[in-house]
């Protein structure tokens, strides 16, 4: 993401000129209300949608953005692909109701990721770096690295949180046996049990590709250590026992096997 120059304003206040950017009114409104108790910031305007946001961004000029991800028609993340000048991209705080995209903000550099409801003092934070970002470049530069550094170190996840009913669980990598999306739900499947799961499952594929899980198949990510028996399938694929008492089966898809073979000399 590279970064607009801010704009000037020589009245001392209002040196943050800001577009709020959610479908919904009520949240919009709460955001106006906590923005407004900020002396430094100007409201410059406000889209209900993807496309409106891109058509304000492009018209307004904003130094920094507070983007809802979830929209109907374009989504937060597709809104910075289709700015028409990539130099137009303002600094972008994410304001959002879902956790499971905080890895893909990172490495979109955003400068901030509130959750809704969204804390005051989480707020003034956020745009107390917007305003020191935009009186210095170097700064602005050096929050870009901190952000490439973040989204590097997340890449992977040692614990998921997995939930069950109104529980959460914290789940270890090495006891995963495999993820699977079930009706639209990413679904982790332990020795003993299933949980859900709060990830999109391409994050999640990202976020464990330094590890022993590999992707079966569109739908199933499963862990090496635990396959059981490798059985040859139908031409050039393989069938993947796993460890579970059931000896739960996954058919490799043809596209995967030659990867499978790569990570598994010998195949």
């Amino acid at each position: 993401m590279r970064f607009h120059q801010p704009s000037t304003n020589d009245s001392g206040t209002g040196s943050v000129r800001a577009l709020v950017i959610d479908d919904e009114t009520a949240a919009r409104e709460r955001l106006r209300r906590l923005l407004q108790d900020l002396p430094q910031v100007e409201i410059i305007g406000e889209a209900k949608n993807g496309l409106a946001a891109v058509q304000q961004i492009e018209a307004l000029n904003p130094d920094v953005i507070f983007l809802d991800i979830q929209m109907p028609g374009i989504d937060g993340f597709q809104v910075l692909r289709e700015l028409s000048d990539p130099f137009q991209i303002p600094l972008v705080i994410f304001a959002t109701g879902f956790e499971q995209h905080a890895l893909r903000a990172f490495k979109e550099n955003a400068l901030g990721y509130l959750l809704k409801p969204i804390d005051p003092d989480q707020l003034r934070t956020a745009v107390n770096r917007a305003e020191r970002l935009l009186r210095s470049d170097r700064e602005r530069l050096e929050e870009k690295a901190r952000a490439q550094r973040a989204a590097k170190g997340a890449q992977t996840l040692n614990s998921i949180i997995g939930r069950k009913h109104n529980t959460y669980f914290l789940l270890k990598q090495d006891e995963v046996l495999w993820f699977v999306i079930v009706d639209g739900i990413v679904k982790a499947r332990t020795a003993s049990d299933q949980f859900s799961l709060n990830h999109q499952f391409g994050e999640l594929e990202e976020s464990l590709q330094n590890s022993n899980f590999f992707r079966a198949r569109r739908d199933v990510l499963v862990n090496l250590n635990h396959v059981r028996v490798i059985r040859p399938y139908d031409r050039s694929t393989y069938a993947l026992e796993m460890t579970d008492d059931q000896k739960t089966e996954f058919i490799v898809s043809e596209r995967q096997a030659r990867l499978l073979r790569e990570r598994l000399p010998g195949l």
